[in-house]
């Protein structure tokens, strides 16, 4: 088995890069992936039908999710409600606020793709039992607090 490089201490650029670089990996991986099962869309696509599929979101939740700017959201956005995959609908008590919703097709299409993110993460994870798993979440969630903390 491929023994990892190990990352020199105090090397966070070297650590910045190995976490872009699995990103980068995943999200080439996820596009393959979808290609693959015959599915048109971008990982980008992928990510924005995730989120609306356990719910509305706005524009700048997507956007942010997704790692675009809210107005590449919007385009993106625009080309997925012309597929007849989501309707965006004024929020009657505020006219600028837009609620945004998967429709049936859009819905169809999220029980299928999420086929393809499983298939993906168990991909990335392969040769871990479930107990490197957890290790491995919790610590990419530890090294995320870290960051996000604002003391």
């Amino acid at each position: 088995m491929h023994q990892p490089t190990p990352i020199p201490e105090g090397s966070c650029s070297a650590l910045g890069l190995l976490f872009r670089q699995l990103r980068d990996a995943m999200w080439a991986r996820m596009e393959r992936e979808l290609a693959a099962a015959g599915h048109d869309l971008t990982f980008s696509q992928y990510i924005a039908i995730k989120k609306l599929a356990v719910g509305t979101a706005s524009v700048t939740d997507l956007a942010r999710a997704a790692d675009l700017n809210p107005g590449a959201m919007t385009r993106l956005l625009d080309k997925l409600e012309a597929r007849g995959l989501l309707v965006r609908v004024a929020d009657p008590s505020d006219r600028r606020a837009l609620h945004i919703h998967l429709t049936a097709a859009g819905r169809k299409l999220w029980s299928e793709v999420d086929q393809c993110g499983r298939r993906v993460r168990e991909r990335a994870l392969r040769g871990m039992d479930e107990t490197t798993r957890s290790l491995l979440n919790g610590l990419l969630e530890q090294v995320r607090d870290n960051l996000l903390s604002t003391d």
